[in-house]
Parts: C-alpha cells; structure tokens; sequence
C-alpha cells in the first residue's frame, strides 16, 4: 500500500514570481505545515513535485517583499500553474540614528534624515567621500584653495565650519573635520552615510549648524572577508580602498582598512605655469574591533590614521624650494589620528558611554610663511535611554569636550603679544530630548541643552521637531525649529589668513 500510494502522487505546482512586471529570483515558495519547498531560479519560476492530493496553502516569500499565499485543492494528476506577484515590503525600510540618537526607521523619525548607501558611491565613483557628495542635493565639497587643495562642505549654504562629521555616530570634532573626517576613509569598510539638514545642536553641541555627516562603517560580522575597490582617472589620479575582516579571538572580531591615495603628474592646461590640480600624497589606516560580551551589551572600539603630503604651485617647484621664496609652492605634511568608540555599561537601564580623540599635526609653508599647528581634542558623554509608557522616549545625556591649540603664528600669543600661549578651551554641556508619540501618525520631538564654553560661557540650544504621515505612509509632513552654535577654531578658518589677500 505505500509503493502504491507514493506512485499516486503525481501532482505538481510550477509558476513564476515577479513583481511590478520583473521577476524574481531566489524566493522561497513552500506548503505550509509540509516540508515540501523550494526556490525560484534566475528566471523567477519554481516547481514544486510529487505532491499528495489535499487542500494546501502555497506560500511565496522574499526579504524587502510582503509574502503572498494560496489555497490549492490537488485532486488526481493534476499540474497547476500558480504565478506571484509580490509586493516591495515598505516596513522594511532603512533604520537610522543620527536625528534622534537611537535606532529608529526612517519613516518614522521625526528629524529628515537622508540615506546614501555603499551602492550609491559605487555607481560614482571618486578618490574618497568628500568628493562623492557633490552628487547629494543641498550639500557641496567646495575648493577653497587651487593651489594646495584645501577645501570644506557647504550644507544648505552654510560654511564647512558649520558641518559636523561623525564616524559610526562618534564625532569627529576638529576644525578640519570635513576635509580629514571625510578624507582616507576606506569606501570598502563603508556600509552608508546619513545626512541631516538643518542645526542639531541640541544633541551634538557646537558646529552642528548648518547639518550633520554620519559616516556609519560596516560591522566586522557583516563585512566580507575580503574586498578591494580601485579608481584610476585620466588625470593620472590613483585610489586604493583594502577592506579586511579578521577574528582576533572567539570574542573578538576585527575589520582593518587601508586607503592609498597618489597623484604626481604635474598639468597646467591653462598655461599659467601654475598646477591645475594639487600633488598629493595619502595613506590611511583604519581598524574597528567589536567585542562580543556575555550581557550582549555592545563593545566596539575604532581608530584611524591618516598621513598626507599634498603641494601645489608654480610648475618647476621641487622639495628643496619649501620655504622659500625664489620658486613659490604651498607645501603641507599632515599628521591625523583618530580613535572613537561605544560601551554599553552592565546595568539593566540603557545607559551608554562614548568617546572620541583626535590630533592633528600640521607642518606646512606658503610660500616662505610657515605654519606650523598642534590640535588635539577629546570627547566623551554618557547617554541615558529610557521608555516612559507607551508616549514617552526619554533621552538624557552628558557631555565634554576638550580642546588644545597651538601654533607659530600671532593666533596664540598671550595678550601682550610676546610669549606664546596656547588655546584651551573646555566645554561641558547636559542635555534633555523627548519624543512623545501623539498617535500612530503623529509625533512630537522637544530637546534642550546647556553648554558651558570656558571662554564665552553659557550656551543654550532648544529644538522642536513634529512629524504627521498620512494612513499609507505615502504622505510625510515635517516641522522643525531650533537653533545651533559654533566655536570658532583657528584651525577652521583654514589658511586665508596666511595666503590671502588679508592681514
């Protein structure tokens, strides 16, 4: 009786899957509550065979796409033809951080956020990021100097000295951060960036005026265990991006990345004996390192460095005319590093701790005008997250920031203008955000901070954000007032003092 029951099952289901009119490879097409599945080929169709006579429940499924089902009654020999159409799955969308400080989609955020993932800089390619958001509307990487490459990020209009850039969340506070933040980051380590326009000083503190930069790199679970990515203009430009995933331990999982970045052909298409594009010299290191703890709490440490020699000026300038005036040149050795990371404290209350540092080393000469700059600064703050019923997202958090500066020029001496004295700055700040969900389809934001600068004082820096979207989520309606600040920074007001027509 059971050879001649299994010779009787000969029904069968085929079909295709698409959606919006392409179809669909690789999707999962199974009876349910039976093991009988399979998976459509590059072509979108999938067979199911040898099928028993009964009624079942035929179900197609893929990730980004609502799944669909049937109900088929299979009687005799029978073979059924079954074609899906599925649906893009709008709930899973992007999730993004950088508007509230916690993981939120993107729909329902509301501070705008925008999301450019590592697809988006592969299909424009350029040496490093600062470069690639030229194509984002509303922000533009702007040369300041032709001859040596300076340059910053305008969002909305606004100075480079008003844009804030992070790496995985963590600020890169600098005066020079969107030149060097965005510059010898590995675009293979890069997993996407996230913009917010407008000021977001309240979480952030100074600089964030005109908007912020999130340069957020993979995850060393989820990276490849090797990539590499090349560019090569015909320029004679020359871009090395080397991604690499290791496992220092059971707990300890690492992603090194090196960037090297070289151009050295000297071109002067407008005859003016002066180089059209600045000589450049780059290598960058990065290494993240995610350490898996028995709390599940997260761990993760990063640090970069970064080493330039970059020069630009008249065509016959060699090395031996730095710092003088018979040939000019404009000459900068830069010396960067950086480490940033997280740590989740062992409470049962989600409560974090996050740092930053960074030191920037300058040797550079325009000309015979030296100048020669030290900065070093460091970040930490605490962030406390706590849900309040099902209205309330309470975030409170606390912050400091030091700063020291020093340079050869009259920007640090002392008030009698003799002896030298550097910057040091300290900034202390705490800060308060609510998100209070209204309804389902509305939500309000009020934030405030205090921050207390040790050379202009008390800084206070309220926001309020509100967001309506229609039943579908096909409607979205933001509102948002507030305000942002700046400290100005020696090293942000680049080299104009020094090259320019200024005294």
């Amino acid at each position: 009786m059971g050879i001649a029951s299994i010779k009787g099952q000969t029904n069968s289901i085929s079909g295709k899957v698409s959606s919006n009119g392409e179809v669909l490879p690789f999707v999962n097409v199974y009876l349910k509550k039976t093991k009988q599945g399979t998976s459509t080929n590059e072509n979108g169709f999938f067979e199911l065979k040898n099928i028993p006579n009964g009624t079942y429940t035929i179900v197609a499924s893929s990730i980004g796409y609502k799944f669909k089902s049937k109900k088929i009654t299979l009687i005799g020999n029978q073979k059924i033809v079954k074609n899906f159409n599925l649906k893009v799955n709008d709930a899973l969308e992007e999730i993004v951080i950088s508007g509230t400080l916690r993981p939120v989609t993107k729909s329902n955020s509301p501070v705008p956020v925008e999301v450019y993932s590592k697809t988006f800089f592969r299909k424009n390619p350029t040496p490093s990021i600062f470069e690639s958001l030229q194509n984002v509307n509303g922000v533009r990487p702007q040369l300041n100097c032709s001859v040596c490459n300076t340059g910053d990020i305008h969002i909305n209009g606004l100075e480079g000295a008003y844009t804030f850039v992070l790496i995985d969340g963590m600020p890169i506070v600098s005066g020079l951060s969107t030149v060097y933040g965005l510059t010898g980051i590995p675009q293979a380590l890069i997993e996407r960036v996230e913009i917010v326009k407008g000021p977001a000083s309240t979480l952030y503190g100074s600089e964030a005026v005109g908007g912020i930069i999130n340069v957020i790199t993979k995850k060393p679970a989820n990276a490849p265990l090797l990539s590499t990515d090349t560019f090569v203009s015909s320029w004679g430009e020359v871009n090395l991006d080397v991604g690499l995933r290791y496992n220092a331990s059971k707990k300890v999982q690492g992603l090194l990345g090196l960037n090297y970045f070289n151009f050295q052909n000297r071109i002067d298409n407008n005859n003016d004996n002066f180089t059209d594009l600045t000589l450049q010299n780059r290598i960058s290191i990065f290494n993240k390192v995610n350490i898996e703890r028995k709390s599940n709490k997260v761990f993760t440490i990063a640090g970069r460095y970064v080493y330039e020699d970059r020069w630009g000026g008249e065509m016959d300038w060699g090395k031996e005319f730095r710092g003088g005036n018979q040939i000019y040149g404009e000459s900068i050795y830069t010396n960067r590093w950086e480490t940033f990371g997280t740590y989740e404290l062992p409470t049962s209350e989600n409560l974090s701790f996050q740092f930053s540092a960074n030191g920037h080393y300058q040797d550079s000469f325009y000309g015979e005008t030296s100048y020669d700059a030290e900065q070093l600064i460091g970040f930490g703050q605490l962030v406390y997250n706590k849900q309040l019923g099902k209205k309330h997202d309470l975030l409170l958090g606390a912050a400091y920031r030091y700063t020291f500066y020093d340079d050869n020029t009259f920007a640090t001496l002392n008030e009698n203008g003799v002896n030298n004295s550097p910057s040091i700055i300290h900034l202390p700040g705490v800060f308060a955000q609510d998100e209070i969900s209204l309804s389902n389809r509305k939500k309000l934001l009020l934030g405030v901070r205090w921050d207390n600068n040790s050379i202009h004082g008390n800084i206070f820096s309220p926001r309020v954000n509100y967001k309506w979207n229609s039943r579908d989520n096909s409607n979205i309606v933001r509102l948002s007032a507030g305000n942002g600040f700046r400290v100005a920074n020696v090293f942000t007001e680049d080299h104009a003092a020094l090259t320019g027509a200024r005294t």
